[in-house]
C-alpha cells in the first residue's frame, strides 16, 4: 500500500464506545470514517452527522456492501461479535472487534479460521496493548529493573447503576464483569508472564444471573501468582502492581489508560514516569492497525489471533468455575 493511503474505516454500531473510537481517529494519520451503520438508521444518521461521515446505513449488511471501506471497526456488545466478523469477513473487509473478542473459544476459533482462509485481517480491539504506558511498562519489565516478577494484582470496578435491562446486566447480551472489565486485569497477567498452570475463581451473581464481582488467583511456572479483581458493585483503585524481586511497577489508576508509571526499587526513592494519552486513547491500537494493514498482514503481531484465543480460553476456564453460562451456550 502506499505511503500516504488514506484508510477509509467503517464503524459498525454507535453507542459508548463507538462514539469514544471515531473522535479519537482524528489522531490517526491518514485516516477517514466512510461509513456508519446501526440498526437505526436515525442513530446512524446521527452519528454521520456528528462526526461528518459521507455513508450512514441502518443495517449492518449495507455496510459491508459500502464500496472503497479498508477496515470495520465493531463496537457492537459481546454477544454480537461473533455474527458481525463474520459478515465482515465474508464481505473480505479487515475487522478491528471489540473486547471481549467473543462470548466463548468455540466462537472465535471459527472467527479466526474465517480470517486465515479468507486471508483477511482480524485483531481483537485490546486498546491498553498499544498504548504508551503498556510500552513503557514492558520496556522496564525487560530492562530487569525489578528482576523477576513474583507476583501481579490488579483489579477493575465500578458501581453500576442498577438496571436490568442494560447490556451490562443483561445475559442475552453476555453481561457481568468478567469479559467487560475482568479482562483488563487478566489480560495484564497473560502479557507479562503468560498462560497460568493454575487458575482458582469465585464470584458473586446479580438478580439476572451474570457476575457482579469475579475474583481470580493465577500461578505459573515461574513462580509467580497473580491476584485479579472485577465488580460492577463498587468502584475500586482500578489499579495494577506488578512485584518484583528487586522493587516494583505501579500502574496508577486507570491503569489500562494510565498516564503515570511510578517505578519503586528497593531501598531507592520512587521514580513516576509520565507517559502519553490522546484523546481517549483509542488512537494508538488504530495507528497499529494501519501499520499492519500497509505491511499486508492478516494479524497483529503485537496482538497475534494466538494471544487472543488463549485470553478466550482463559476467561471459559473461570466462567466455567463460576458457574457462568450465557443463553446461547445451552
Amino acid at each position: 500500500m502506499a505511503e500516504n493511503k488514506i484508510f477509509n474505516w467503517g464503524i459498525l454500531a454507535t453507542g459508548n464506545i463507538a462514539h469514544k473510537f471515531a473522535h479519537d481517529l482524528q489522531f490517526v494519520p491518514n485516516a477517514k470514517i466512510h461509513a456508519v451503520a446501526s440498526r437505526s438508521i436515525e442513530k446512524a444518521t446521527d452519528f454521520a452527522e456528528e462526526f461528518n461521515i459521507e455513508n450512514a446505513f441502518g443495517s449492518y449488511e449495507e455496510l459491508v456492501s459500502c464500496p472503497d471501506l479498508d477496515i470495520i471497526y465493531i463496537a457492537t456488545p459481546h454477544s454480537e461479535h461473533y455474527k458481525n466478523t463474520l459478515l465482515c469477513l465474508n464481505a473480505r473487509i479487515p475487522v478491528l472487534c471489540e473486547k471481549a473478542f467473543a462470548v466463548n473459544s468455540k466462537q472465535l476459533s471459527e472467527m479466526i479460521a474465517l480470517s486465515k482462509s479468507k486471508k483477511v485481517f482480524l485483531q481483537e480491539a485490546i486498546w491498553t496493548r498499544f498504548h504508551p504506558s503498556i510500552e513503557k511498562v514492558l520496556e522496564l519489565i525487560n530492562s530487569q529493573i525489578i528482576g523477576k516478577i513474583i507476583h501481579i494484582a490488579a483489579d477493575f470496578g465500578f458501581l453500576a447503576k442498577t438496571d436490568l435491562n442494560h447490556r451490562i446486566f443483561n445475559p442475552n447480551l453476555t453481561g457481568g464483569s468478567l469479559l467487560d472489565i475482568g479482562i483488563y486485569p487478566l489480560f495484564m497477567s497473560k502479557l507479562l508472564l503468560g498462560n497460568p498452570s493454575e487458575i482458582k475463581a469465585v464470584a458473586t451473581k446479580t438478580i439476572t444471573g451474570v457476575d457482579a464481582s469475579c475474583s481470580m488467583a493465577l500461578s505459573y511456572q515461574s513462580g509467580a501468582t497473580a491476584s485479579l479483581f472485577s465488580t460492577i458493585s463498587a468502584n475500586t483503585d482500578t489499579t495494577c502492581t506488578i512485584y518484583g524481586d528487586k522493587g516494583k511497577i505501579f500502574m496508577h489508576s486507570r491503569f489500562h489508560e494510565t498516564k503515570e508509571i511510578t517505578v519503586t526499587l528497593t531501598n531507592c526513592e520512587p521514580e513516576t514516569f509520565i507517559c502519553e494519552r490522546k484523546g481517549f486513547g483509542y488512537s494508538y491500537e488504530a495507528v497499529d492497525v494501519q501499520r499492519c494493514l500497509s505491511e499486508g498482514k492478516i494479524e497483529n503481531d503485537k496482538l497475534p489471533l494466538s494471544f487472543s484465543l488463549e485470553l478466550m480460553e482463559m476467561l471459559d476456564t473461570i466462567r466455567n468455575q463460576i458457574g457462568l453460562v450465557y443463553p446461547e451456550e445451552i
